[in-house]
């Protein structure tokens, strides 16, 4: 068989879209690939002669180990693991990597060697759309760390948290009244959808003061717009991976992100345009110590202030609002939601929890932010959640020199998969670790002090670790205790005589489940006297 037939062969099993690939390609092009694959694999061989790799499945040319994965690469990764260790080596098209999937693997990349995968990998589809700017994936130094201290010591520092919770607090009770609505009604309702408007609504109102209405527009675009980021970030593009694909636009991404990127921009012109006539008629925002700043003004500030060690332009202002937007909405949406699936789905643990919440809080008004410190099993409950399923699966993260690790030699530029996904369901640190058991977290009538979540624990990261940690872990932590226990107060939940909710999840860069929650409230009645009164 011819050479390049064989190729052909190959990619025909493996990856259908390397197939659609080479079949554009002239045979002259097909035959400089398959001149630079061996040329490659004899670099890759030397290298491996000077550099002891950790464990790797087999591979093939040009597309590496791409045809190990399928949609659901954190459920891949995963199955590999298993099968080849807690560290492995792969290579994505030409882009070589490590996967992480045991909490002392773990540390040994994130805490023992942290400033060496301080640095993220971007795609051609961020680069673009953050401009290049985003403050999760720009390189650690000065612009990371102003807008970090910038980000948890203003915006979501404590005294702002504390100045928006009148916000959080609306919020939450105008979902719980649609929710009454459609109870009244016997209406079915996109739970999905509203939870997602609650999540929009609180960011959008901390980063640019408008919310999701009916009428509206600006803000319903900017929800639609970062379920698009999201989407398209977590999408894997042949041209991120296949070094002689870098510049040819075969999936049609160049134009998708090309077209998210223009409608994002003229957005966000519009909202800083029209906020800079307003800081000129009016004035700047109130300095008092006492009036909290939604972060596109504090932003503008930074933008206007001449003596500033690092200067801060629009397209910085846009990146930044662009990175707390995609941040803030989805994935606490996405914990909502699965909470109450996995609730429903485990009757017991939602009954333990009423019982909680109705000799704490009692019948007569909502739970409210200052209630969560007296509430360990809700508590439980979102970290049990979070365990199970993380809304981000893996951190990512690139080597900037090379390094030793676990007695492997790691290269510079090895993209680095954290696996929290598949440790929060690794049996040897979690016992019966595929059920939902909130009493896991639970010493007595208090959380365990082991159940840390906030990166000191490797055994639970949902929010990272590090200097690279989520800044919005005291944000998420206000909201996800109050909302579930509001939610599970006040309603019961007819899911058209569903005894099991599916846990099968959907690709991305998040882990959404593959179908939206649909279901027809009812209100308790032991929660009848909360709405008579509010």
């Amino acid at each position: 068989m011819h050479k390049n037939s064989r190729i052909t062969s190959y990619v025909r099993r493996f990856l259908p879209i390397t197939m659609q690939v080479l079949e554009t390609l002239s045979p002259a092009v097909i035959a400089a690939v398959v001149l630079s694959s061996i040329f490659l694999l004899y670099e890759l061989f030397k290298k491996k002669q000077n550099h002891r790799l950790p464990p790797s499945p087999p591979s093939l040319p040009i597309i590496g180990h791409l045809h190990h994965l399928g949609p659901l690469i954190h459920q891949s990764f995963h199955n590999l693991s298993t099968r080849y260790g807690p560290l492995i080596h792969l290579r994505l098209g030409s882009v070589p990597c490590v996967v992480a999937s045991s909490p002392e693997v773990a540390r040994d990349f994130l805490k023992t060697n942290e400033l060496v995968f301080s640095s993220r990998r971007g795609s051609q589809a961020i680069d673009l759309i953050t401009y290049g700017l985003a403050f999760a994936f720009v390189p650690y130094g000065p612009y990371w760390k102003l807008v970090k201290k910038m980000s948890t010591v203003e915006l979501l520092g404590s005294q702002n948290l504390g100045h928006f919770m009148p916000i959080r607090t609306k919020e939450v009770h105008e979902l719980l009244q649609t929710l009454m609505e459609k109870a009244k009604r016997k209406e079915s309702v996109n739970l999905t959808e509203e939870l997602l408007k609650l999540t929009n609504n609180v960011i959008s109102q901390m980063m640019i003061s408008t919310r999701c209405s009916r009428t509206n527009s600006e803000a319903d675009e900017a929800k639609k717009l970062v379920q698009e980021v999201t989407k398209i970030f977590g999408e894997f593009n042949v041209s991120d991976f296949i070094w002689f694909c870098k510049n040819i636009d075969f999936q049609g991404f160049k134009k998708r992100y090309k077209d998210i990127h223009r409608r994002y921009d003229a957005f966000l012109e519009k909202i800083i345009c029209a906020r800079e006539e307003k800081r000129r008629k009016e004035g700047k925002t109130e300095d008092g110590v006492d009036k909290g700043k939604d972060f596109l003004d504090m932003l503008l500030d930074a933008m206007e202030d001449d003596k500033a060690e690092i200067k801060i332009t629009r397209e910085h202002i846009k990146a930044l609002i662009l990175d707390f937007f995609t941040a803030a909405t989805e994935t606490t949406a996405i914990a909502l939601e699965w909470m109450l699936v996995e609730l429903i789905n485990n009757p017991k643990e939602l009954e333990i929890a009423r019982e909680e919440i109705d000799r704490v809080v009692g019948n007569e008004r909502l739970v409210e932010e200052s209630d969560a410190p007296n509430l360990p099993y809700i508590n439980a409950i979102v970290k049990e959640t979070l365990r199970l399923h993380p809304p981000v699966p893996m951190l990512i993260r690139k080597s900037i020199e090379d390094v030793n690790v676990q007695g492997y030699d790691i290269p510079a530029d090895t993209m680095l998969f954290v696996n929290i996904w598949s440790i929060g369901r690794n049996p040897k640190y979690w016992e019966s670790p595929l059920e939902f058991n909130p009493r896991r977290f639970i010493e007595g009538d208090t959380l365990k002090s082991t159940s840390d979540i906030k990166g000191q624990n490797f055994q639970l990261l949902p929010f990272g670790t590090g200097r690279r940690g989520c800044p919005g872990i005291n944000l998420a932590m206000r909201e996800l205790p109050v909302v579930i226990a509001d939610l599970i107060q006040c309603f019961e939940w007819n899911v058209d005589g569903k005894k099991v909710l599916t846990t099968d999840e959907r690709a991305g860069m998040t882990t959404p489940r593959a179908a939206d929650f649909v279901c027809v409230p009812s209100v308790r009645e032991k929660s009848q006297r909360i709405f008579t009164s509010t």
